[in-house]
């Protein structure tokens, strides 16, 4: 079970939003490749990199601090926001990022999402953000009637490396994330599934370690991580003892 550690870039700074809302920001640092050195320093295996300003554009806008994110660590990277062309993907991959999130792109263009999972198979991430369980797109700017579970089916057998799945009504609110929902999609995809949205306590990452469904491959925390109700070592520590006991 991996803990993934996200870094939210918007105007050149590492922030964090409420509910993905565009003017709900909180900055943490004026630097991301600082913040995103701290992480691996402390143990991250996987970084969570967003374009917040490319998710609201619809087209990459922190490449070069991406770049330079990517240049600097020595851990694989995914990164999303305003990812929505091929031509994007093969930028992106080209600078060393090692998996690129899709999530409007999914909604707005399948036979792009079924390409770039035959160009680059086992690299291309689904974003799965919903909204009392409905499929949110644009930045989460728009909510469409689209059922979370239903646009997953769609993209069964594509060779998708993982679906992150995202409560937005819990993202960066400190509420705990959406256990429920979580239950309801992972036994229905054979896809790996990353929970994000509302982790805020080492209660919360021991709940979701618990859960008995086997293609939780980890999980995505970011407010509780900058507002220090997580400490980062002790979460590794509680998932690689929750790892060890499950091995037995």
């Amino acid at each position: 079970m991996l803990i993934i550690p996200a870094v939210d870039i918007k105007a050149g700074k590492c922030v964090r939003l409420i509910q993905g809302e565009r003017d709900r920001e909180t900055i943490y640092s004026d630097d991301p490749c600082l913040m995103a050195q701290k992480w691996v320093d402390m143990g991250a295996e996987l970084l969570h990199l967003v374009d917040l300003d490319g998710a609201f554009e619809g087209k990459p806008v922190n490449f070069d601090i991406i770049k330079q994110i990517v240049s600097s660590i020595k851990i694989p990277v995914q990164l999303g926001g305003g990812i929505r062309t091929l031509k994007s993907i093969e930028e992106y991959f080209s600078v060393g990022v090692n998996r690129v999130i899709l999530g409007t792109a999914a909604l707005e263009d399948h036979g792009m999402v079924k390409e770039a999972c035959r160009i680059s198979p086992d690299r291309i991430i689904l974003g799965l953000d919903a909204k009392d369980g409905y499929v949110a797109v644009k930045g989460w700017t728009q909510v469409v009637r689209k059922r979370a579970r239903d646009l997953v089916k769609e993209f069964e057998g594509l060779g998708l490396r993982a679906i992150i799945y995202t409560d937005i009504k819990r993202d960066g609110m400190m509420t705990g994330p959406n256990i429920q929902g979580v239950k309801e999609l992972a036994p229905s995809i054979k896809i790996p599934l990353i929970v994000s949205g509302g982790i805020s306590s080492l209660k919360d990452i021991e709940d979701i370690s618990n859960l008995k469904e086997g293609n939780i491959e980890g999980m995505i925390i970011g407010k509780a991580l900058y507002e220090k109700s997580i400490d980062f070592k002790e979460a590794l520590r509680l998932v690689k003892r929750k790892s060890n006991i499950n091995a037995c």
